[in-house]
């Protein structure tokens, strides 16, 4: 069998998410990557204010012990950043990586295609995180065959649930990665679903493969030292995951608490993500929660400390519009908590008939399941097998030994 080919991954989404908050699901993945990579020949590039970066792969360890805390090791911003008061932990990562580039380029990374080549040989670029997904880039990145991951469809079928502008700049990223790369990979086959959906509906190119490889679940070590005083974990609580966004639909979980706390000892409802974007009302509606109430936001919590909560929790609540994958989903499950969540194709797909599937659109019945699971002792189910990640990095492999055999990319 021919080996793997080496991996040029573009490491530009964790750059830019340093000292931003808590970890999303799509840094996570790079991070999974990241971390994969690290006993196999490999490069990294990564754009940065001025340019693009083609990074050795002890840039890749630096960045993982940045990311697990070691941040002391990081140097000033460069002059020109200080200058004009960028001082960010980026700012700082940007000024450590650019000590440590082997080639340096403009924004297009013009010739660090075979730049990469010449040191890699047989390789592949590989983008995971939405980010750096530049048409002149992408051109110049050959003749690396270009792979690249699709979490999900949300801006194009949901731009209400999005920043200003977001929804044109996914779509020309979207554009860029369907029209100019050799492999698409997607988290579920739900996204992939979503993905062809797409391209036939934006009159894409059709040449590169869509293979689902779902993404794994990495179950962090519970640590209760994380949390905040004065939480009382002896009585009935549940959680909810996540960034605090329209899609996430935190709305209906207020709703549903309202109509508890009309009865004797309501639940608790730990509410743990960063604020996001688009949501004043539900932001306004959490900073009038009353203090020593029964819903709590939280904010910052380490994964160890999530951990704690959800392995004691009554259940996950994820009334989600839209999802690609759900990575709390397969983390409850995993952990035999029970979930409740919105019938998503994606979440359907990953847990089956493990979840209690509810209503969007009806905080009633979120309610009375909820006063169900809160009445009795904290219920544990068996595990539910989940996707894990050496399925994921298998399936790319895989995928890619066949591309690679193909006259077209042979010929680059």
């Amino acid at each position: 069998m021919r080996p793997d080919p080496a991996v040029l991954l573009d490491v530009s989404r964790l750059i830019s998410r340093l000292g931003g908050g808590p970890a999303t699901g799509i840094d996570r993945v790079e991070a999974e990557w990241l971390a994969h990579l690290q006993d196999r020949p490999h490069l990294l590039l990564c754009r940065v204010r001025r340019g693009q970066l083609l990074l050795p792969p002890q840039a890749g360890a630096a960045i993982l012990r940045w990311l697990g805390g070691a941040l002391d090791e990081l140097p000033p911003p460069d002059l020109l950043d200080r200058l004009r008061g960028r001082r960010t932990l980026a700012a700082r990562a940007e000024a450590a990586l650019r000590r440590m580039a082997l080639a340096r380029a403009g924004r297009e990374g013009r010739g660090l295609g075979r730049a990469a080549q010449a040191r890699l040989g047989q390789g592949v670029y590989v983008n995971v995180g939405h980010a750096n997904l530049q048409p002149g880039l992408l051109a110049n990145l050959r003749p690396l065959p270009r792979a690249v991951l699709i979490h999900d469809t949300i801006p194009l079928d949901h731009p209400e649930f999005t920043r200003a502008g977001q929804a044109d700049r996914f779509r020309d990223r979207f554009t860029a990665a369907l029209g100019q790369s050799e492999l698409i990979l997607t988290v579920s086959v739900a996204t992939r679903a979503d993905v062809l959906r797409w391209r036939g509906r934006l009159g894409l190119p059709g040449h590169a493969p869509v293979v689902a490889a779902p993404i794994g679940t990495r179950l962090a070590a519970p640590d209760p030292s994380g949390l905040p005083a004065g939480l009382d974990l002896a009585r009935p609580f549940f959680v909810t995951l996540g960034t605090i966004e329209p899609r996430k639909n935190h709305a209906l979980l207020l709703d549903a608490w309202q109509m508890l706390e009309r009865g004797p000892e309501p639940p608790q409802l730990f509410v743990i993500g960063r604020r996001g974007w688009e949501n004043r009302e539900v932001f306004a509606r959490l900073d009038r929660l009353p203090p020593g109430g029964p819903v709590r936001e939280l904010s910052g919590l380490d994964d160890g400390a999530v951990a704690a909560l959800l392995g004691r929790s009554h259940g996950l609540l994820m009334p989600s519009r839209a999802e690609g994958f759900g990575l709390p989903l397969t983390e409850a499950a995993r952990r035999g908590v029970p979930v409740l969540a919105t019938p998503l194709p994606a979440a359907r797909e990953m847990l089956g008939d493990y979840a209690t599937w509810l209503s969007p659109d009806a905080p009633a019945d979120w309610a009375a399941e909820i006063a169900r699971l809160a009445a009795a002792p904290p219920l544990r189910r068996p595990a539910l097998p989940v996707p894990a990640w050496q399925g994921h990095f298998a399936y790319f492999y895989a995928t890619l030994r066949e591309i690679l055999c193909s006259p077209d990319v042979a010929a680059m």
